[in-house]
């Protein structure tokens, strides 16, 4: 149980990193906290943010083709979207535009 909540707690911590206006994905999260194929669990961890008293960018998580696959978790379908519009980030058919654009890497920024 420990290990799962230290994990979760990591998977927080870089997700509190993300910019402003900027997203990345499960995988790249998993990636970073070197347990590559741990992707789905970035996901409940990101699900178990919102008990959370910290205020997690989870809106800023993706999948990795730029999906809003999250978005049933926010209390309303469309507020996931709404967060990322208002950060600038475009948005149509739960689908990030220009992903490339917006996508930030912490295997990259945070080395």
């Amino acid at each position: 149980m420990q290990e799962s909540e230290d994990f979760q707690k990591q998977v927080w911590q870089v997700a509190e990193l993300i910019p402003f206006g900027r997203v990345t994905t499960y995988g790249a999260i998993a990636h970073y906290l070197n347990k590559p194929n741990a992707a789905r669990m970035v996901g409940w961890a990101m699900n178990k943010s919102f008990s959370s008293s910290a205020n997690i960018p989870a809106h800023r998580v993706v999948n990795r083709n730029g999906e809003l696959t999250g978005k049933m978790h926010f209390g309303s379908p469309q507020l996931m979207e709404i967060l990322l519009k208002e950060e600038g980030v475009e948005v149509l058919n739960n689908r990030i535009l220009n992903f490339d654009s917006y996508f930030w890497n912490p295997n990259i920024e945070l080395v």
